[in-house]
């Protein structure tokens, strides 16, 4: 086991038998012994006794009626499977022509050999096990993504055993992008939980873009992972997610962003073919007035591939802004989800929200489930959603091929023409290039 969980779970938990892995995290739990401060463990004991009562969701509840999580969960895992940094790969993640500090994390170890910082003065990164004592832990940890129904945030609460903390001091601006390298692999099937902590202090700025790999010949996996981000006044943050993972893995995954006065949150969330299941909750909270943030998303599906997006924007006080446009586009026999939520509340006048979903189905047996919703309980406001659904447009494809386009070209124009809403509005060029080819190549293995 990598030193930094040393001290957090001295028993070996992947030699924990039993007959789900509900049993074997009820097991583990019983023989937790961590070496932080007692309050933690009491949140730990108060996060797991919230999860004995709900237990797993299922389809019964309304947040996922469409995602059965239980062929996932009814079997036995490695719960803190050993690590190998030798073998990783993390050049699977590159992204042509982006310059960028690296974080590395290995099954959520944050591998300090594998991960390039540079001197940057006034950013603090740390194995999340080691912050404890970090001002900006204390008063953040578990303050915000525990105050949703989201279940799975109280199971990672009580037994996350990795992750990475992330501080930006006041004013600083960093010199270039933090790309965060999420590396799955181990020959034994694995159940791995993640815990991240993001601070961005008043007047800071930084470009976060997230990569989630499988090393070749990795078992089956499975991720909980739970990220809390804040951004203080007037801070900026720029954030992707790049899902480019292959089929062994599967996640489940919860964002939580708290928003302070003039503050700007922009979150860019990507999902290629690859992980066979990624569940993604996305809250963000504008908790101030002033505050402005823009959520996108593009989600090209392939295989039996199922991608899950659920996302909140809770606007809580005036004169606040928020944008977001998802476009799925499912192939094969995959399934893409989409579930928005805009809340507008009581005190929250002057409020300018605009939510858009559209879809493209191709293939007879591909399917799209979407629910926007916009829940308005003020009277001074502007807010607007809408959803759209299509197969390939063969007459689109019939016209390039007339004018000597060949079908997989004219599939691919047609593809990154409906597509084009979403990404010309990513804030890195190198990022937008990578996605667009990825896309490319989805689309070209689909056929």
């Amino acid at each position: 086991m990598d030193k930094v969980d040393s001290g957090l779970i001295k028993k070996n938990m992947s030699t924990i038998v039993a007959d789900s892995l509900y049993q074997q995290l009820v097991s583990s739990f019983q023989e937790l012994d961590t070496q932080e401060p007692s309050h933690l463990t009491t949140l730990r004991q108060e996060a797991f006794e919230r999860f004995q009562q709900e237990g797993f969701p299922t389809v019964k509840n309304e947040e996922w009626k469409y995602t059965n999580i239980h062929p996932l969960i009814n079997a036995t895992y490695a719960l803190s499977p050993s690590i190998n940094p030798d073998a990783a790969d993390v050049n699977k993640a590159n992204i042509p022509g982006l310059d960028a500090h690296r974080i590395v994390l290995i099954n959520g170890q944050y591998v300090l050999a594998f991960s390039s910082l540079e001197e940057e003065i006034g950013l603090v990164v740390k194995s999340i096990n080691e912050a404890h004592t970090e001002a900006n832990f204390e008063k953040h940890y578990a303050q915000h993504a525990d105050k949703s129904d989201n279940v799975m945030v109280q199971l990672n609460t009580a037994l996350n055993t990795a992750g990475v903390y992330l501080s930006v001091a006041k004013g600083k601006v960093i010199s270039k992008p933090i790309h965060i390298v999420h590396v799955a692999m181990g020959g034994e099937a694995f159940f791995a939980q993640t815990r991240n902590l993001i601070v961005v202090e008043p007047h800071a700025e930084v470009e976060i873009i997230e990569s989630y790999v499988t090393m070749d010949g990795t078992a089956h996996n499975v991720h909980n992972k739970v990220t809390e981000i804040v951004v203080e006044e007037h801070a900026k943050v720029q954030h992707y997610y790049l899902q480019v993972a292959d089929a062994t893995s599967h996640y489940m995954m919860h964002t939580e962003v708290y928003q302070a006065q003039h503050s700007l949150y922009n979150n860019y969330n990507c999902n290629l073919p690859g992980a066979s299941f990624v569940r993604h909750n996305i809250n963000v909270r504008l908790d101030a007035e002033q505050v402005e943030s823009h959520l996108y998303g593009i989600n090209l599906t392939a295989d039996k591939q199922l991608v899950d997006n659920h996302t909140i924007v809770d606007h809580m006080k005036p004169h606040c802004e928020s944008y977001e446009w998802y476009k799925n586009i499912p192939q094969d026999e995959s399934t893409a989800v989409f579930n928005g939520k805009i809340f507008v509340r009581e005190d929250a006048q002057k409020t300018n929200a605009f939510q858009q979903n559209n879809n493209m189905l191709i293939g007879d047996k591909s399917a799209v489930y979407t629910k926007p919703q916009l829940e308005i309980f003020a009277d001074d406001v502007k807010c607007s959603h809408g959803c759209t659904m299509g197969q390939f447009d063969d007459d689109a494809l019939f016209y390039l091929r007339a004018r000597g386009i060949g079908e997989e070209a004219a599939r691919v124009l047609l593809v990154h023409a409906f597509a084009f809403d979403v990404t010309s509005r990513f804030s890195n060029e190198k990022v937008r290039q990578y996605i667009e080819h990825l896309v490319e190549k989805g689309l070209e293995k689909s056929k």
